[in-house]
């Protein structure tokens, strides 16, 4: 089952996608990263679902089929308009799952609203805070993507595409916060999953973000990179259901 509606809060709107259950006994909230949306989430709720979750995957305000906000929304306004969005549709904590620019707003979410938050997944988090300039990330990004399958490339540049002009903006939003300055006050159990591979999320930042969460344990996936749960979520969604099994 899945039903795809938007919502609106403080004058901004994101577009949910949900499926699975409604009685399921765990929920993934999905949160895209930068220049991404929804879409890419499609394999890792399949696995997710076909295990008995439900899941809420969503285009963030200016991503995908959400429309431009008349602001950029920063990381800390976004997981505000998350926590409007659950408390809206949803009686019971969810597991907060972010993706690169994601993460930080899962952490946000997690530090700001934490009753809504029963867990948290981090999947190559950013930013590292040793490579905070638009043209390292983006380094990074196109050294990642050259490594990557075909399919993972041709959604990422249509996911991009759909972004729409606002996306330097958007860049500037996600370069602006601070996650570091957040991970200490997450309280709910932690998963950082880093692929292999990852140019953008390093060995030594991943190592950082982990000591940095109160309650987090690490796993990475051999054979990807920074768009892990695009081209095969297997993996993911294993080791996802391992954390949640404690």
């Amino acid at each position: 089952m899945s039903a795809i509606a938007s919502f609106s809060h403080a004058g901004a709107t994101l577009v949910a996608e949900t499926r699975g259950a409604a009685d399921a006994q765990s929920t993934f909230l999905l949160v895209h990263g930068i220049g991404m949306g929804r879409t890419i989430f499609a394999d890792l709720s399949d696995h997710l679902v076909a295990a008995g979750g439900g899941t809420i995957a969503v285009d963030l305000p200016g991503y995908g089929e959400a429309p431009e906000p008349v602001r950029v929304l920063t990381m800390e306004r976004t997981a505000d308009l998350l926590a409007a969005l659950l408390r809206d549709r949803r009686s019971a904590p969810v597991v907060v799952v972010g993706h690169s620019m994601g993460s930080q707003i899962a952490v946000e979410l997690a530090a700001r609203h934490p009753q809504l938050v029963d867990r948290v997944v981090l999947i190559g988090p950013t930013v590292n805070r040793r490579e905070r300039t638009a043209w390292q990330q983006i380094l990074r990004l196109v050294q990642d993507i050259a490594i990557e399958s075909p399919r993972v490339i041709a959604i990422g540049a249509r996911e991009y595409l759909r972004a729409g002009p606002n996306l330097r903006g958007k860049f500037r939003a996600m370069l602006a916060h601070r996650p570091e300055a957040v991970y200490p006050r997450v309280t709910a159990p932690t998963l950082v999953i880093r692929g292999e591979s990852d140019r953008v999320c390093p060995p030594a930042w991943c190592r950082f973000v982990v000591a940095a969460l109160p309650d987090s344990s690490a796993t990475e996936i051999a054979g990807h990179g920074h768009e892990t749960m695009i081209r095969d979520a297997a993996a993911s969604a294993a080791a996802i259901r391992r954390f949640l099994r404690g």
